[in-house]
C-alpha cells in the first residue's frame, strides 16, 4: 500500500487517531521509505517522550527544556517542519506540528490537551480549561490579550477578533491544515511531485473540491502526465453538475493538447 492509500484509509476511519494519522501524512514525502516502520519509530518516540510526565508543568519541561523541542523561525518554510518524523528527529517545528507532539505525549501522559486552530498562530488547550499553550515559543502560557496579540501580528490590526477563533480543532481539521501549509510550500518550490501527493491526500479530506482537483491535473501536467491528469479530470467531470463538468472538461482538453 502506498503512503496516499495508507493515509486515506486510515482518515476514513470514525476516528482517525491524530498521532498515526500525522505519521502516515508525512510518509509521502519518502515514498521509498518503508511507511510502516517509520510510523512505529514515530509512535514509539511518542511513547518514550511521555515516561515519567505526569503534570502539565512537567509535560511543557520535559518537550521544551529537557528535550529542547523549539519552533523553527529561522527557516519557518522548510517542509522538514511540517512533517512529524523529521519535527521529532529535528527537534524543530512549527506551530501545529509542535502541538501534534505536545497533545500526543501529553495524552500517553493522561493529560488531555486539544488543538486550538486560532488563524495564523496554532495553539494548545487544556481540555476543560482557559489554558492556552504557545509551543512555538516554548510552551508559554498565553492570556487572551497575548493570543489576540499573536492574531493580529499575523492578519492585521484591524481583522476581528473573538472567542470563535478558539475553539478546539477536531483532528481532520488539524490535518487539513498541516497538508494546506505543506501545499503552499511546494507551490511555491515549484515542487510538482511533492504537490501530488499533497493534493492527494487533500482530496481525501473533507473541504476539498474543484481547486484541489484542478491543481492535481496541473501538477500531474507539470510532471508531463498530461493523460494522468486529462484522465482523472473526466473522471472527475463524469459524477459533476454541468457548469463544474465543463470547467474539467475543457481543462482536460487543454492537458491532452499538450499531446499534438
Amino acid at each position: 500500500m502506498d503512503a496516499v492509500a495508507r493515509f486515506t484509509e486510515l482518515v476514513g476511519a470514525p476516528d482517525p487517531p491524530l498521532d498515526r494519522a500525522a505519521l502516515a501524512l508525512a510518509a509521502g514525502a519518502a515514498p521509498r521509505a518503508e511507511p510502516g516502520r517509520d510510523i512505529e519509530r514515530g509512535l514509539a518516540e511518542l511513547d518514550r517522550l511521555a515516561v515519567g510526565v505526569t503534570s502539565l508543568d512537567g509535560l511543557v519541561h520535559r518537550l521544551f527544556v529537557q528535550e529542547a523541542f523549539a519552533g523553527n523561525g529561522k527557516d519557518y518554510y522548510d517542509p522538514r517542519n511540517s512533517l512529524l518524523p523529521h519535527v521529532l528527529r529535528r527537534r524543530l517545528g512549527i506551530p501545529i506540528t509542535l502541538a501534534v507532539v505536545t497533545i500526543e505525549v501529553g495524552r500517553r501522559a493522561g493529560i488531555a490537551l486539544e488543538g486550538v486552530g486560532m488563524p495564523g498562530h496554532f495553539l494548545v488547550r487544556a481540555v476543560g480549561t482557559h489554558t492556552l499553550l504557545d509551543v512555538f515559543a516554548g510552551g508559554t502560557p498565553l492570556t487572551p490579550a497575548e493570543c489576540e496579540a499573536r492574531f493580529r501580528a499575523a492578519a492585521g490590526p484591524e481583522a476581528p477578533f473573538g472567542p470563535h477563533l478558539l475553539t478546539a480543532t477536531p483532528t481532520r481539521a488539524i490535518l487539513v491544515r498541516m497538508l494546506e501549509n505543506l501545499r503552499a510550500i511546494y507551490r511555491s518550490r515549484r515542487s510538482a511531485a511533492d504537490l501530488e501527493w499533497v493534493l492527494r491526500m487533500r482530496l481525501a479530506l473533507p473541504g476539498a473540491g474543484m481547486p484541489e482537483r484542478l491543481e492535481l491535473a496541473e501538477a500531474l501536467g507539470d510532471q508531463a502526465r498530461w493523460v494522468d491528469g486529462a484522465t482523472l479530470l473526466e473522471r472527475y467531470a463524469d459524477g459533476a453538475g454541468s457548469a463544474q463538468a465543463e470547467k474539467l472538461t475543457n481543462a482536460a482538453k487543454g492537458l491532452r493538447a499538450h499531446l499534438n
